[in-house]
């Protein structure tokens, strides 16, 4: 049976407005997106529709490579992967499907904002902070309620969801490539994998020593040891 997933990241940027957050309310992360694919291919969220300029914001869709997140990447970033039912993902979709059809009615909820640093309620049909955007698709797509105004909901309020967190760390080495094995390699290692470990281990690191580690490299993501 075909499972569905959203994605949900929470990163938090140096911006004056992510640190006047992190002042405030002492949160971890201060800014969030929702993608429906692991590749984070199509993200969205609520943020400034100029790089250089705070006071314009807007529904995008977010990359790691354009925007703020070019600049950072440092920046700390955690991914939720939350498991939803066919409907669920159906009714994501079909919510952003909207907001992207009519992006230019929809405007950063700068009140919204400043009512939640105070703990008050502040909403509006067609302004979104970026978590209060992320809870109300999961919201309206029935997958979680998490029972208070929209724009209470921080985005650090989100790491409550009941997800699995499958990358935490910085965007840089999210995006850093992965190793692979090349047919050389295999070569290489498949002649000499015969010898007793110790030999096998020291002329793979003298001869061969790209598929000694690349091949080190694979046992202990596979098996958990290197002999």
């Amino acid at each position: 049976m075909k499972k569905y997933f959203l994605y949900i990241v929470l990163t938090r940027t140096n911006t004056v407005m992510s640190k006047a957050i992190q002042l405030v309310k002492k949160d971890e992360y201060t800014h969030a997106a929702i993608a429906l694919d692991k590749k984070l291919k199509h993200m969205y969220s609520f943020g400034r529709k100029y790089t250089y300029f705070p006071f314009i914001g807007r529904f995008k869709q977010e990359n790691f490579n354009t925007g703020i997140y070019k600049f950072n990447k440092s920046l700390p970033v955690i991914i939720i992967e939350l498991e939803v039912s066919r409907q669920q993902h159906e009714k994501a979709k079909h919510l952003l499907d909207q907001f992207i059809a009519n992006s230019r009615l929809y405007k950063y909820n700068y009140k919204g904002l400043l009512h939640c640093l105070l703990n008050k309620s502040a909403s509006c049909d067609h302004r979104f902070l970026c978590s209060e955007f992320v809870y109300y698709i999961l919201k309206e797509s029935g997958i979680v309620d998490f029972r208070i105004p929209r724009n209470l909901v921080r985005p650090q309020s989100l790491l409550n969801l009941e997800g699995r967190i499958v990358y935490q760390g910085t965007i840089r080495m999210y995006q850093r490539p992965q190793p692979k094995l090349n047919r050389q390699a295999t070569a290489d290692y498949t002649d000499y994998h015969r010898l007793p470990g110790f030999i096998n281990r020291r002329i793979l690191k003298k001869l061969f020593p790209r598929s000694s580690r690349m091949f080190t490299e694979f046992r202990v993501k596979k098996y958990g040891r290197t002999g």
